[in-house]
């Protein structure tokens, strides 16, 4: 069997002591927190619930400074609330609030996860300096009195997004990635679209936060290496808990001689430790994540998390017979297959190309 595996003590042994005294800190504040929770759902007197409301709020306030102190330190680290003017931080957190919720159901869970990928985009490229512009000249429907055309100006970026390739760690981010390259190609003034390396990695569910292996399955993998060498690498992955996949997809084509010219991960949520892990163990590598959750459980999920982003995007699969990329892909549909059809098709073209 063609495996990598990684271990999480061997992710833990990039971590500072720093780190490590940051992510203690947050556990014993987040600890607090789950005291608050259990009032909470208890259902008690109103003026009890009350308080626990306030100590709530005023915790995760304490969360949250600590979480922006310790990423003010670390310029690999970029989070939409900590770096984006304070009246954009409104409609990030409406739209996490609306993925956690357990009662947004799929068709809406993927339209949140895509409008959270078009802001982490313009996070990443939106602060261009410079007056360097393109012009896109778009014939328009309307004939009379004869054909008509518009002009619209946007920033050239075309230098940043045009020596990209999207490294798709399977499922849950296969849509994510899908929306990062449409978004690579509307803002291309060549209508560049990425190509695509698709890796199958997952977690050894058996096994807890402290002790969990990352296991990167060669033979169920699509990419090329020499394609990858000298790219800007792009990981779009709602959920960074641990950094555990990326670190081990990462030093896995390091060892085989890729040299990447960067490497960016696109998350919606990321876990701090997670986030840290990934910039320690990774050089060149930046972390864009619209919003930064404090602590893992035993279980390394995110808390609070929003469950598994795979599932609340492509629905679960069976035991026996997971579905593969392809499938993945059929189960989408007419809307998400036309909308993303440039993407579909270098997907499967990796994948028919590398089965040959």
């Amino acid at each position: 069997m063609n495996k990598v595996i990684l271990k999480a003590e061997d992710l833990d042994g990039y971590l500072t002591q720093a780190d490590k005294d940051h992510i203690s800190r947050m556990d014993e504040i987040y600890r607090r927190v789950m005291d608050t929770f259990t009032t909470l759902s208890s259902g008690n007197q109103v003026k009890v619930r009350h308080d626990a409301e306030e100590k709530l709020i005023s915790l995760y306030n304490e969360m949250g400074a600590l979480m922006q102190g310790i990423c003010k330190e670390e310029p690999g680290l970029n989070v939409y609330s900590f770096q984006t003017p304070h009246e954009s931080h409104a409609e990030a957190s409406r739209l996490i609030a609306k993925l956690r919720d357990v009662k947004t159901e799929n068709m809406e869970f993927v339209y949140y996860i895509q409008r959270a990928y078009e802001m982490l985009f313009k996070l990443a490229y939106g602060g261009v300096e410079g007056s360097n512009k393109n012009y896109l000249i778009v014939q328009t429907p309307v004939t009379q009195p004869v054909q008509n055309f518009a002009v619209h100006k946007i920033t050239n970026i075309d230098k940043l997004i045009e020596n990209t390739v999207m490294c798709v760690m399977l499922r849950g981010a296969l849509l994510p990635s899908m929306i990062m390259s449409k978004e690579i190609e509307e803002y291309s003034s060549h209508q560049y679209v990425t190509p695509f390396a698709l890796f199958r990695i997952k977690r050894d569910e058996r096994k807890h936060e402290n002790d969990m292996e990352y296991i990167l399955d060669l033979d169920k993998s699509f990419f090329n290496l020499e394609s990858l060498n000298g790219k800007d690498l792009i990981f779009a992955d709602p959920m960074n808990a641990t950094g555990g996949s990326l670190v081990t997809v990462v030093k896995y084509l390091l060892g085989e001689g890729v040299k990447p010219a960067s490497i960016q991960f696109f998350n919606v949520i990321s876990a701090l430790k997670g986030a840290l892990r990934v910039v320690r163990a990774l050089d060149n590598c930046q972390v864009y994540t619209l919003w930064m959750d404090p602590v893992l459980n035993d279980a390394a999920y995110i808390m609070p998390g929003l469950g598994d982003a795979g599932d609340r995007i492509n629905g679960k699969d069976g035991e026996v017979h997971p579905r593969n990329i392809i499938q993945l892909i059929a189960n989408y549909g007419t809307n998400i297959a036309q909308l993303y059809r440039a993407q579909l098709r270098e997907i499967e073209d990796m994948v028919l190309n590398i089965r040959k």
